[in-house]
């Protein structure tokens, strides 16, 4: 009778570590998934952060070039028109 009281009483604790090790491993991946989406998401809004900074500045750069030439332009046609 003490046998298997002793066994069962092995059992039921033995039953309640191999649960617990299978919450802690089932929290453990759903925190890793977590951190998974977060970082993917940050990644994203930071790509997006830089297209759109970059593209501004291509635009922006592009214009001042655009001008500084009409600017040239103007002042070598001024210079080359010939005078009646």
């Amino acid at each position: 009778m003490k046998t298997a009281i002793a066994a069962i009483v092995l059992f039921v604790g033995t039953s309640v570590v191999y649960a617990q090790v299978g919450q802690d491993l089932k929290a453990a991946g759903q925190n890793t998934k977590d951190a998974a989406v977060t970082g993917a998401k940050k990644t994203g809004n930071g790509t997006k952060k830089a297209y759109k900074s970059s593209t501004h500045a291509v635009k922006k750069g592009t214009n001042k070039a655009a001008n500084t030439t009409a600017k040239g332009a103007k002042k070598v046609a001024d210079k080359t028109t010939p005078k009646s």
